[in-house]
C-alpha cells in the first residue's frame, strides 16, 4: 500500500454501520463527506463504539479498504476532525489514540540557505 503524503482524510461524523463494505462505503463518500470517492483521499468511517475503523481509498487501479479492530479502548471523537480534511501525519496520530487538533503544527519553512 503506498499513500502519497500529500494525501488528504476526511472523516465521517457519523457512525456508519461496519458490516458494510466498499460499495457501501463508497455510496456514502459524496453525501456526508462531500468529496468524490475515486479522487485518492482517504474517507474514514468510525463504528458506533468507536472500537472499530474503515478507511476507504481509490489507488488508481480500484478501491482498497483498510480496517482495524482496537482489542482494548476507543478511538479518539473524530467530531474536530469532521469539520475539515486532515494530513496523513494527522490520520496515524489519530489512529494511535491522539486526540487530533491537539495543538497547531509546526508551520512549512521553506530553506533558502543553510547558515
Amino acid at each position: 500500500m503506498l499513500i502519497a503524503s500529500d494525501v488528504r482524510a476526511y472523516i465521517c461524523r457519523d457512525p456508519v454501520d461496519m458490516r458494510k463494505a466498499i460499495d457501501g462505503l463508497s455510496y456514502l463518500v459524496e453525501p456526508l463527506l462531500a468529496q468524490k470517492p475515486a479522487s485518492g483521499n482517504l474517507f474514514v468511517f468510525v463504528a458506533r463504539d468507536r472500537s472499530k475503523v474503515k478507511i476507504l481509498y481509490w489507488d488508481r487501479t480500484g478501491f482498497a479498504l483498510w480496517y482495524k479492530r482496537l482489542e482494548r479502548g476507543r478511538f479518539p471523537s473524530p467530531s474536530l476532525l469532521a469539520q475539515r480534511g486532515f494530513t496523513l501525519a494527522e490520520l496515524n496520530a489519530w489512529l494511535e489514540g491522539i486526540e487530533i487538533p491537539a495543538r497547531e503544527p509546526h508551520r512549512t519553512v521553506a530553506v533558502t540557505r543553510v547558515t
